[in-house]
């Protein structure tokens, strides 16, 4: 056996096969709740696996989740991984533009898609050639668009629910598509033997990795039930799904929502007495804390002693205040990406006064970005991980060549983020080399969103930047320079504008009006001056 995610699963199911494995504890009232264990989800995947081959799909070809957070999000994960098809995600936000360059770029040849997203599926498809098979979750609302393909439920009758599977490898690939800093989303190709140890801990992320393949089950074996991990983002963004893996490694219980209703996830940890929670910054932590500063002040918590973050910080007052409120728990604020991993956690001493300070794992450096060597303490530098790191990305030799770089034979990854290092090795990340912006655990690409603002009418020039916001983090905002003579626009005027060419997230929450935008004499943007002004202005 090697370290394949398809094999591991299948050695924890053989030794806990009447444990349960997965939750949809959805919302009260729609039926929709249910339960899995471990040989159930195992059989659930098998079908969807032997359904993907009979129909032609070959392994190594690429199948995207266009999906809600549900069973057949991390079924149909399953399934990829066991028959060697390369599962991709699909952020569910994104609109026709966007959806037509991610299918082409990932070079999707199937589609497991919601049916609230039938006409946004119909519309990206036209353009994008190689995808010859959609699977619907799901019926869709009446007159909604018609697309030939095949209901879920006929894929989980069809397929055979052994396994029977060809022999897999460590090699076999997991693509995480990410938003990035700068340009449109890139696939990060992971070897699965890679992403097992850098992603997932090595069966372990709190102790010591797995020596082989087969210890994982042993450990299992050995071990005993009453951990429950909660991924409360979407299973889309690659750290909840790897999070849901974390607890099958475990052999542990994994409960799921469809969405995030701070309300419901409260009763959903009282209910099925969660023990941790994942999730993405003050944007989901904050709605919590309201809600059992109200509402639910009298519910039982007493079970969560995890909260972790990714992709966007918990702030220290808002962290503060959780602890007030859920005295038991240890909240965490991890540091890692969709190129890297799990890269460290940030240290208690992390606030406004001192910075977002790491205490980073043995194969992270911050480097210099040209020599590529380390810096010295208090110098500022790149990220940069070694070890097992991804193997490029996607379709981009160009990209990959900027970010990928070998130093006395070693292979390493460069991140985006900016930092310095103190004697210790405790990493201080001072934010990323580029301009972007994170909102709610999302990233903008200000460029992008630029393009959308300057096909509106009445817009001679925009900039746009993040501007600090106590619920998302940083919320976009749009400079925007009018043509002479142009009516002036209402901000929901450019929301209504944006709304067909930009995922939700990315259109801008404010608009500042300015007689002229500030260029370089070469033409580049000035961003501090946008900022200063959107800061101003909100201000």
């Amino acid at each position: 056996m090697e370290y394949n995610l398809a094999d591991l699963f299948e050695s924890v199911v053989d030794v806990v096969p009447g444990r349960e494995a997965l939750v949809y504890a959805d919302h009260p009232g729609t039926g929709a709740e249910r339960r899995l264990t471990y040989s159930e989800l195992d059989a659930a995947a098998n079908r969807v696996g032997h359904h993907l081959l009979d129909s032609g799909i070959r392994p190594g070809e690429h199948l995207g989740l266009h999906l809600y957070n549900g069973v057949e999000y991390l079924q149909t994960v399953l399934g990829c991984l066991k028959a060697r098809i390369v599962p991709v995600n699909v952020n569910y936000r994104y609109v026709e533009e966007e959806l037509v360059y991610l299918y082409r770029d990932a070079d999707l040849t199937a589609l497991v898609f919601d049916a609230e997203f039938t006409d946004r599926v119909a519309a990206a498809r036209p353009r994008a050639e190689k995808l010859r098979q959609l699977i619907r979750v799901g019926a869709p609302a009446p007159g909604a668009a018609e697309l030939p393909c095949v209901e879920f439920t006929q894929v989980e009758s069809a397929g055979a629910a052994g396994r029977g599977f060809p022999a897999r490898s460590g090699d076999d690939q997991f693509i995480i598509y990410t938003g990035g800093t700068t340009g449109m989303p890139k696939g990060v190709m992971w070897r699965q033997e890679d992403l097992f140890f850098a992603g997932l801990g090595g069966g372990a992320p709190t102790g010591e990795p797995v020596k082989k393949p087969e210890e994982l089950a042993e450990r299992v074996a050995a071990g005993g039930t009453g951990i429950t991990f909660f991924p409360t983002a979407p299973l889309m963004h690659g750290t909840s799904t790897l999070t849901a893996f974390i607890g099958f490694n475990f052999g542990q219980r994994v409960v799921i929502h469809r969405k995030f209703l701070p309300e419901e996830v409260l009763r959903t940890v009282e209910k099925e007495r969660v023990s941790s929670i994942s999730l993405v910054g003050d944007a989901m932590l904050r709605p919590l804390v309201d809600a059992l500063s109200g509402p639910l002040r009298d519910i039982d918590r007493s079970s969560l002693f995890s909260v972790s973050s990714s992709g966007a910080i918990m702030s220290d007052t808002v962290r503060r205040q959780f602890r007030e409120l859920v005295p038991n728990a240890v909240l965490l604020n991890n540091f890692g990406s969709s190129e890297s991993g799990f890269n460290g956690t940030a240290t208690e001493d992390s606030g406004p006064e001192r910075g977002f300070r790491v205490r980073v794992n043995s194969r992270t450096q911050v480097v210099d970005p040209v020599t590529y060597a380390p810096v010295a303490p208090g110098e500022a530098g790149r990220i940069a991980q070694c070890g097992h790191v991804p193997l490029g990305y996607y379709n981009d030799p160009v990209k990959t060549a900027a970010t990928f770089f070998v130093r006395d034979g070693v292979r390493w990854v460069l991140l985006g983020d900016m930092a310095t290092v103190d004697e210790d090795g405790v990493v201080t990340v001072l934010g990323r080399g580029s301009q972007c912006i994170n909102t709610g655990g999302e990233k903008v690409y200000p460029e992008e969103v630029e393009q959308a603002l300057k096909s509106h009418p009445d817009v001679y020039d925009a900039l746009v930047a993040g501007v600090p916001d106590p619920q998302w983090g940083h919320h976009v905002a749009a400079v925007v320079q009018l043509r002479r003579g142009a009516a002036r626009p209402s901000l929901e005027d450019i929301r209504t504008h944006c709304r067909d060419r930009l995922a939700g997230y990315k259109i801008p929450r404010q608009l500042v009006i300015t007689e002229s935008i500030r260029r370089s004499p070469s033409g580049k943007a000035d961003y501090r001056w946008a900022r200063e002004v959107a800061v101003t202005a909100d201000g």
